[in-house]
């Protein structure tokens, strides 16, 4: 069974995040020779709570896909390539999950593999899309307003903006408690996230777009001081640290 990782690190000083800025074309030669390692990419993210525009120099993450879960774990917790983004990070934070729907391209990829349907408990979205760019400034318009309302909802429990290249190639990644919570959210009737659907609809303002849902499996590190899982209510999470 396919799992994904998705890996966030934090980078306090201006050296470390020089490195982090280099790794960004110096790890596309280490990714490829992780033993189990399938579909990866490397990411910057947004300032703020990520969903925005700006770049944030001190925020990087890696996301990759896996031959199953125990590989997955043996690898981000043990080979060099992330063992070096640890070593330089002053925190990192790594999720993992298990895909449960997806539909659209990557980069002219389908990277997950959908093996279950959804199941009661934590999940993730993640969205990913190819900004034309002669829209790009009508899309960011919008992304104020989703953040916003992401940000003053109780039942997130963490969501992030990252991408491959600033305003064009972006992807949003949020964790919600259940099904019923995060849908409440995304079909909010008139609500920013339907407005923006309806004006990527009609606008068609993405060359590439992707949207997959995730069963959250468990958690390796912090962020912000603590799991972004201890948010959630008991359950049977296999967390590591």
């Amino acid at each position: 069974m396919q799992a994904v990782s998705l890996s966030f690190f934090r980078f306090r000083t201006p050296l470390a995040r020089l490195w982090a800025l280099g790794m960004m074309g110096a790890a596309r030669f280490a990714l490829p020779k992780v033993d189990g390692i399938g579909f990866w990419k490397l990411c910057g993210s947004g300032t703020g709570e990520g969903f925005t525009p700006v770049p944030n120099t001190a925020v990087y993450a890696i996301l990759s896909t896996w031959r199953d879960e125990a590989t997955a774990r043996r690898q981000v917790a043990h080979s060099r390539i992330w063992t070096r983004y640890r070593s330089r990070a002053s925190e990192d934070w790594t999720v993992f999950l298990t895909p449960t729907s997806a539909r659209g391209h990557w980069a002219g990829e389908a990277p997950f593999e959908v093996s279950q349907g959804a199941e009661p408990g934590p999940l993730a979205a993640l969205t990913r899309a190819t900004v034309k760019p002669a829209v790009a400034a009508k899309f960011w318009k919008q992304v104020p307003d989703i953040s916003s309302v992401i940000g003053a909802d109780a039942n997130v429990i963490f969501k992030i903006g990252i991408g491959e290249v600033p305003l064009l190639h972006q992807v949003t990644f949020s964790i919600w408690p259940d099904a019923d919570a995060m849908a409440h959210f995304a079909r909010a009737p008139g609500g920013p996230h339907q407005r923006a659907i309806a004006a990527v609809r009609e606008g068609g303002w993405f060359r590439e777009e992707l949207y997959a849902r995730f069963a959250v499996t468990g958690d390796m590190g912090s962020w912000g001081g603590v799991s972004p899982l201890a948010k959630l209510p008991p359950l049977d999470l296999e967390a590591t640290t």
